[in-house]
C-alpha cells in the first residue's frame, strides 16, 4: 500500500468530473419534482443521451454537437413521459419505470457499432490568471464548458426558484395542481415544460460520461447513476444546494475508492466499489433530518376540471 502514489490536487480536480453527470440529471429531476411530477426515467434519458451525443460527436466530429445531440435526444425520451402522462394519464411510476427499460433497449441498439471508437477530445477551458493560480487553478479553473455549466444551471435553478414569479408558479403547481389551476395557470404546459428540461438535463449528463468521463462507448455505462440522482433529490429535501453538495460528495466518494484501489489498500474492491452509494445515502439522510415535505402534488394526476 503506497498513498504516496495519491495527487490531492488530482483528486479533487477528477472528484468535479466525476460529480458532473449526476449533477445534471439531479438537478433536471429537481425541476420537475417541484412542479409535482415523478420521472423515474433518468436512468434511460441518460443512456439515451450517452449514445446521441457520443454517436453526434463521433460523426460530426464536434463535442458540441455531441452534447447538443444529447440534450435533444434526452428531451425526446422525456417527450414519451409526457405523452404518457399528461395527456394520457398514465400512472408516472410505471410510465417512468418504462422509459428507462426503452432507454437501456434503445441505446444498446444504436450504439452497436461504436464500441471501441474514441470520441473527439472534449476541450478544458484554462480561463487566464485564475488558470495560473496555484493549487487553486488546476482544481477550479481548468475544466470543460459542460461541468461549469452544470454549476450554473444549479446556481440559476436556485433563483429560478426563490426569486421569480415564474418559480413561484411552478412551486405552487407542485405543491397543489388543482388549487393552481382554479387561479387560471396552465398546469399541464407549465409540468411539460419542466420535464423536457428534466430530459435534456438527463441527456447532458449522459453525454458527459461518455464523451469527458470515461471517452468512450459501452453498453449501459450509466450504471445507475440515475437512480443515484433520484436519491439525491429526495435527501437533498428538494433544494439545490443541496443536490449540489450532495453530487460532490458521490464524486470524491467514488474517485476515492478508484485511488485506494491504484494505490493497494487491503480493503476487498467490492467493498470499495459500494462505499460511495453507501456513505452518500447515509450522509445525505442525515443531511435530510429536517423533515422538509415533499410537493404536495407529486406524482399525482391531474384532470382539469374545466
Amino acid at each position: 500500500m503506497d498513498l504516496s502514489q495519491i495527487n490531492p490536487i488530482l483528486l479533487v480536480a477528477s472528484l468535479m468530473v466525476a460529480a458532473t453527470p449526476i449533477l445534471l440529471a439531479a438537478i433536471g429531476e429537481l425541476v420537475v419534482e417541484r412542479a409535482g411530477v415523478l420521472n423515474l426515467g433518468v436512468e434511460g434519458m441518460m443512456i439515451t443521451g450517452a449514445i446521441c451525443g457520443f454517436a453526434v460527436a463521433v460523426e460530426t466530429g464536434s463535442p458540441w454537437l455531441g452534447f447538443l445531440a444529447a440534450a435533444i435526444g434526452g428531451a425526446a425520451l422525456s417527450f414519451l413521459f409526457v405523452i404518457l402522462t399528461q395527456f394520457a394519464l398514465a400512472n408516472q411510476v410505471a410510465s417512468g419505470l418504462a422509459l428507462t427499460l426503452f432507454g437501456l433497449g434503445l441505446s444498446s441498439l444504436l450504439g452497436q457499432s461504436y464500441v471501441g471508437i474514441k470520441p473527439p477530445p472534449t476541450p478544458d477551458l484554462h480561463i487566464p490568471l485564475l488558470s495560473d493560480i496555484p493549487i487553486l487553478g488546476p482544481v477550479v479553473f481548468s475544466h470543460d464548458l459542460i461541468l461549469y455549466l452544470g454549476i450554473a444551471i444549479v446556481a440559476g435553478v436556485w433563483a429560478l426558484l426563490k426569486f421569480t414569479r415564474a418559480g413561484l408558479i411552478m412551486r405552487a403547481v407542485g405543491e397543489n395542481h388543482d388549487a393552481a389551476h382554479a387561479l387560471g395557470y396552465k398546469v399541464v404546459r407549465i409540468r411539460v415544460m419542466a420535464i423536457l428540461f428534466g430530459g435534456a438535463c438527463a441527456g447532458l449528463g449522459g453525454a458527459y460520461i461518455s464523451l469527458v468521463r470515461v471517452p468512450q462507448w459501452t453498453e449501459g455505462m450509466t450504471a445507475g447513476v440515475g437512480w443515484i440522482a433520484l436519491a439525491l433529490v429526495v435527501f437533498a429535501s428538494w433544494k439545490p444546494w443541496r443536490v449540489l453538495l450532495g453530487a460532490y460528495l458521490f464524486g470524491g466518494i467514488t474517485v476515492l475508492q478508484l485511488n485506494l484501489q491504484a494505490a493497494g489498500v487491503a480493503i476487498p474492491v467490492e467493498y470499495l466499489a459500494m462505499s460511495p452509494y453507501v456513505i452518500t445515502i447515509v450522509v445525505l439522510v442525515i443531511l435530510s433530518a429536517d423533515k422538509s415535505r415533499a410537493p404536495g402534488s407529486l406524482g399525482r394526476i391531474f384532470h382539469a376540471t374545466s
